[in-house]
């Protein structure tokens, strides 16, 4: 394997010794826009001479607003070689947000690319210069196309040291205002480092990027698509997200558990279980089922297959297993930079979180607290040094707020959160998160948060599928029951869930009620509903619609 200091480095190493192999391919109108290594850098050179041309000072904070495209790579890359950091932000975010953001993290300039929405985010960014794309319909600032015809490349490229700061990533906040985690560049490649090594990443790789790159664990597998010389596509949009993965089938492909809960969807809404059941016990059929399943996921060439970001049922793994399809299962943060446990190859163990990467050290507090240390750990909270210390240990350990329980072998289980735990009015401590696990069995359910702050019993608080709003409520109420049957006779009687109460709106983005990364923003939904648990509690019905 190659040995890099910086991303750029690899990337420069590519751009001399294959510069006509394809990088990026961009779908735009159904066509494919490929830029092999030369021709990115030609580009990003370009734009990091139009960052140059501001005189910002040495160091300075480069914003970059986008969702996953070649353009937000090529911008990463021009921010490199500029001498810069960069600021990514979440392209789902709301004006007010966004702004929080660019004042917080003091960014000097900001790259706007591929956007649902631009026209209702613009006026969070404050005075500052823009470089927007038209290719994607904006022309905010400068034109990323005006730039490429007009501006000379940057021949006096930045090389970093491993100990100067990379990017600054901003947390999606499930409990509070974002913090801004600092990753020097020495981290990044170490964190690639170890996931190459862990999963045994070939070179040529063929990448899928679809999870937003400003999170910690999509950025880093691009890291390593750059580092592997990888060809890294993107899908178009929402709509050709399924014919789009299908024409790249990558080799590496990184899901949240809500993904592979949406992919088990719909193969049954096209494929009922009864069915599907009955062609995977023929012999000549169930081959023919499990590769037409896997082509139409886009895993035909799958070498590694991850989840991480929450946890996911051992049963969704299971079913998985039956097509032929094992996901691996892993653990990680943005403040450990992802480096913490995962499941590989040779050691999967279903239901937990695997074991620890590569020089990872790893113990629990007196209190089950996961502590982690590794040689990736981030720098510290930017303009924070309160918070930094608050999860940084005197022996340099990073308290993940999670709680975990190891068994004979090794394997890590994770039990709950801190924050999420509760108490019911009969005084009984409640961690959410393994009811909320079972319950996410039933494939009428979409979002779940167990709640049960001042009444004797906890209550779920669901959103629906699309297949359980496909049903009646007396059918839907049914299988809900029978779902709290099974699951319930598996926890302590303190534990037990009383009753459902279906949303009748979605948690998304949009309404503050979940993150970008898709996780449940439990803070958002207690304020809201709490003042009901009582009424609900007391509700003679076991399912309630809100």
């Amino acid at each position: 394997m190659r040995s890099f200091n910086s991303p750029l480095e690899a990337f420069l190493y590519w751009e001399s010794h294959a510069p006509n192999k394809i990088f990026l391919s961009q779908p735009i109108d159904g066509k494919i826009i490929t830029y092999s290594f030369a021709e990115a850098g030609v580009e990003a050179r370009k734009i990091a001479s139009a960052l140059k041309s501001h005189n910002l000072s040495e160091r300075s904070h480069i914003a970059l607003l986008s969702k996953n495209c070649a353009h937000w790579l090529l911008s990463d890359i021009a921010i490199m070689m500029a001498g810069h950091v960069s600021i990514p932000i979440y392209p789902t975010l709301n004006s007010d947000s966004i702004k929080q953001i660019l004042v917080h993290s003091e960014s000097k300039a900001i790259i706007v690319g591929k956007l649902d929405d631009f026209q209702s985010q613009k006026s969070g960014i404050p005075e500052i210069p823009i470089i927007s794309v038209r290719q994607y319909g904006e022309s905010e600032g400068v034109l990323w196309e005006d730039i490429i015809l007009n501006e000379k490349p940057l021949e006096a490229i930045h090389i970093s040291n491993p100990e100067d700061l990379h990017t600054i990533i901003y947390t999606s906040g499930t409990t509070g205002s974002p913090k801004g985690v600092m990753h020097s560049v020495g981290n990044f490649m170490e964190s690639t480092s170890a996931f190459m090594i862990a999963f045994e990443f070939p070179y040529n790789l063929k990448m899928f990027s679809y999870l937003p790159l400003a999170h910690v664990a999509e950025r880093l597998l691009s890291n390593a698509g750059i580092v592997l010389g990888a060809n890294i596509t993107f899908a178009e949009s929402l709509e050709s997200f399924a014919s789009d993965i299908q024409k790249t089938q990558p080799h590496i492909l990184f899901g949240v558990p809500r993904i592979w809960s949406k992919f088990q969807e719909k193969i049954l809404e096209s494929l009922p279980q009864r069915k599907l059941d009955l062609l995977l016990k023929m012999p000549i059929i169930n081959s023919i089922i499990k590769k037409k399943i896997k082509y139409n996921l886009g895993l035909r060439d799958a070498v590694c297959i991850l989840s991480a970001a929450a946890p996911i049922s051992s049963s969704l793994l299971k079913w998985y297993q039956t097509l032929g399809i094992t996901i691996l299962q892993g653990y990680g943060m943005t403040e450990d930079c992802c480096v913490s446990h995962f499941n590989i190859h040779k050691a999967n163990k279903d239901g937990t979180v695997g074991k620890t990467l590569k020089n990872v050290k790893a113990k629990l507090s007196a209190e089950g607290e996961i502590l982690i240390k590794n040689n990736c750990l981030m720098k510290g909270y930017y303009k924070s040094p309160d918070k930094t210390a608050e999860v940084l240990t005197n022996d340099g350990y990073l308290k993940t707020g999670d709680i975990g329980e190891y068994d004979h072998d090794g394997y890590l289980s994770i039990t709950g959160r801190i924050k999420d735990q509760f108490k019911t009015d009969k005084g009984k401590y409640i961690s959410p998160s393994y009811l909320e696990l079972e319950l996410s069995k039933n494939n009428d359910i979409e979002q779940i948060c167990v709640v049960g702050t001042g009444i004797p019993q906890p209550i779920a608080l669901i959103t629906l599928s699309e297949l359980g709003k496909s049903k009646s409520k007396t059918i839907l109420s049914k299988g809900l029951i029978e779902t709290l049957k099974v699951v319930n006779p598996n926890f302590e009687k303190h534990e037990k869930i009383a009753k459902v109460v279906i949303m009748k709106e979605d948690w998304t983005v949009d309404n503050g009620l979940a993150t970008p990364t898709l996780k449940v923003k439990r803070n958002a939904i207690e304020k809201i509903h709490q003042e009901f648990y009582k009424n609900w509690f007391a509700s003679d019905d076991q399912v309630i619609f809100e």
